[in-house]
């Protein structure tokens, strides 16, 4: 037979001996009075079978699956320990019923007192051995032996010291059960004083030898990657959750604590069985985040509730149900504090999960968010800031794909891990929602995942709303800049060719009107002909230069946008006003931006001479930022309050949307009146940021779209 075979056999062997000693106590447990029984001070045998079982069945699977691995073995072996130690529990109980006393029953006893107390090695052997079922190398293990001589010193010198100085330094009262049962079957012969010193010397180690098992794990999950960090995490869930039992030990009743107990190591039990075969078996990233997570929130309540009772306790005369104050407390409780529990439990759920819980206020309070915004890149801020409000998510990301690259709106600090869901929109993927991983918080039960596909569906209608505006945008522009350059082709063939050649005509009709003078009444008639010829070409060539100042004017090809203002400020003058232009870098503007500059710069002055009685006027010009910004400012009255916007400051923003750009019109405290328009030198979707702060690859502000 190979040693594989053995192997499963022996550990088969394991879990059917602990099953039968866990059917042998349930058993006995029937068989006892129940009065009696609770009274003995024994636990309950049946109860630490079922421990037993919690670990032999997955000890049993592993011996199958990993034979060498020595987590098994100490599975299966503390397994069966525990069913045998619930069975002499068992028979104490039940033979200390008969007259007289059924044989077996010290013997019993003894196993029960002295040889369970072995089971204080269970624990440290499975942290030092787990996961592989090696020890580790170098000075750690040594310290491991140490640390496992001090676990053995209790346990030791339980099996030899005397009952009486036993009974005297445990901590709890004798079982009533045992108490004409002698257990000193192997006492040695020392002095009292050498006894007392080992008691004290094993209680005291006891706490201090598990101080390096937990450094082993520790050390061991910080080094561990991949797989093997998989595996620690199991062992560190399996923690958290019996440090989740031992709690509500302290606030539950004292007869669930087996229960309790058996709950614990049956986890534990499982937990180390699929660390070792299958750790990938579930997420337990989520598994633990979720454990912490709500593990938390359940310990916040039930100290707020503990609270609570301990004042309702503290009443004058609670203690005293005839004076009717208990009666008042129980009203408290159940009419004050009943809605106010309920109230906390949704407010410390809301503080640590955010709104998950409630997907009608996600979803409306997106909704709401979303009308809020007017622009596609504000509408996608609102898409992230509420997906991080709604999932407590420290960073949520909205990605938008369009021609020429991405439009991405961030919300938060990007962490060193995401997730990504796609973005999609009529079965097309149009972008993609990244949010922050690692964290329990952000750990999406399926739920959860359900209500995010509802809100990504918002964020793809809103996502494309984005694409779709800013292409009409960038369409715009195209057509505004294409437009305004066709006028400046138009322009120039029109002052360059036509306008001369009208000129050229009525030149030559002068000529032969002056040839004619002298002749006759024919002569005359021509005369009168060519002249009014040359009135239509003179017509004509006023409406060729009107036509030509319209598409653009002339100036800015002559003397640039500067000199053009300058021109047309000069035009303007009153001898009440004195303006200035400056500008700076204004060389290889666009055709279209720098018409719309000189436009909205023209009726700007316009303006300040009709309405505004100021004493100066300056136009500023100054790039910035891939951006032409025109200033009009004057020292005037000012636009009265409630005054609504006429033709003249509808066209200044009208010109500046054009090209993607705007325009904002103020009166300071201080008077005047001062009009703002930014364009882009060039098309595309600028840098919208809310928030500054630091971002991915150190461009990323903390609620930011930008492209």
């Amino acid at each position: 037979m190979s040693r594989f075979k053995v192997s499963t056999l022996v550990g088969g062997v394991f879990v059917v001996l602990t099953a039968a000693a866990t059917g042998v106590s349930a058993v006995l447990e029937l068989s006892v009075d129940a009065a009696r029984r609770s009274s003995d001070g024994l636990e309950a045998g049946w109860i630490a079978g079922l421990t037993g079982l919690a670990l032999a069945i997955p000890g049993g699977l592993l011996v199958r699956k990993a034979p060498r691995n020595a987590v098994s073995w100490i599975l299966c072996v503390t397994g069966l320990h525990w069913a045998v130690d619930g069975t002499a529990s068992s028979w104490v109980a039940y033979a200390t019923t008969r007259h007289p006393t059924l044989p077996g029953a010290a013997l019993a006893y003894w196993m029960y007192q002295r040889v369970g107390a072995g089971l204080l090695f269970s624990l440290p052997l499975l942290l030092v051995f787990y996961p592989d079922g090696r020890l580790p190398a170098g000075r750690w293990r040594w310290a491991v032996f140490g640390s496992l001589g001090a676990t053995a010193v209790l346990p030791a010198t339980l099996l030899f010291v005397p009952e009486r100085l036993a009974d005297a330094a445990a901590a709890g009262p004798e079982p009533v059960a045992g108490r004409d049962l002698s257990i000193d079957l192997l006492t040695l012969p020392l002095p009292d004083a050498v006894w007392t010193v080992l008691l004290r010397v094993g209680y005291a180690a006891l706490p201090l030898s598990m101080l390096v098992p937990f450094a082993v794990v520790f050390r061991r999950y910080r080094r561990a990657a991949g797989l093997e960090k998989t595996r620690m995490r199991w062992l560190v869930w399996a923690g958290v959750v019996d440090v989740l039992v031992m709690l509500s030990t302290l606030v539950l009743p004292s007869q669930v604590t087996s229960a309790g107990l058996l709950a614990a190591v049956t986890v534990t039990g499982f937990a180390i069985a699929v660390g070792v075969l299958r750790p990938r078996l579930f997420d337990i990233d989520r598994l633990l985040g979720g454990t912490v997570l709500y593990g938390a929130l359940a310990t916040i309540v039930v100290v707020v509730d503990a609270a609570v009772l301990t004042l309702v306790a503290t009443l004058p005369g609670v203690d005293r149900p005839s004076d009717g104050a208990a009666l008042v407390g129980l009203l408290v409780v159940l009419i004050v504090y009943g809605p106010l529990r309920n109230r906390l439990w949704l407010l410390v759920q809301r503080v640590v999960l955010g709104q998950r819980h409630d997907p009608y206020r996600v979803v409306s309070g997106l909704a709401e968010q979303l009308e809020r915004s007017d622009s596609p890149e504000d509408q996608l801020l609102a898409v992230a800031r509420g997906v991080a409000e709604a999932f407590r998510s420290p960073y949520v990301a909205v990605e938008v794909y369009r021609t020429g690259g991405t439009l991405l709106a961030e919300h938060g600090v990007a962490p060193p891990e995401t997730q990504m869901l796609p973005i999609t929109y009529r079965d097309e993927t149009v972008g993609r929602l990244i949010l922050a991983a690692g964290d329990p918080r952000t750990a999406l039960s399926p739920k959860d995942e359900q209500l995010l596909a509802d809100v990504v569906r918002q964020a793809a209608a809103a996502a494309r709303s984005s694409y779709l505006a800013a292409e009409l945008q960038r369409s715009r522009e195209r057509l505004v800049g294409a437009r305004e350059e066709e006028r400046r082709r138009v322009r120039r063939d029109l002052h360059d060719g036509l306008g001369p050649a009208l000129g050229g005509v009525a030149l030559r009709i002068d000529t032969a009107r002056n040839l004619l003078r002298g002749a006759g009444d024919a002569v005359a008639r021509a005369d009168g002909m060519l002249r009014q010829a040359r009135e239509d070409v003179a017509a004509a060539l006023a409406d060729v230069r009107r036509l030509v100042h319209d598409l653009r004017p002339p100036a800015l090809d002559d003397v640039g946008l500067a000199g053009a203002v300058g021109q047309l400020a000069e035009r303007l003058r009153t001898p009440a006003m004195v303006t200035r232009v400056e500008a700076t870098d204004l060389a290889d503007l666009p055709a279209a931006v720098e018409v719309a500059a000189y436009r909205i710069a023209s009726e700007a002055l316009t303006n300040v001479t009709k309405h505004a009685n100021a004493a100066i006027c300056t136009v500023r010009f100054r790039r910035d930022d891939h951006t032409l910004v025109v200033e009009v400012s004057d020292d005037g009255v000012g636009i009265p309050a409630g005054i609504p916007a006429g033709v003249g400051l509808v066209s200044l923003r009208e010109r500046a949307a054009e090209l993607g750009g705007r325009c904002e019109i103020e009166c300071p405290p201080a008077g005047g009146t001062v009009v703002r328009a930014h364009l882009p030198l060039s098309s595309g979707a600028q840098v919208v940021g809310v928030d500054t702060g630091g971002g991915p690859s150190g461009a990323a502000p903390s609620g930011a779209a930008h492209s």
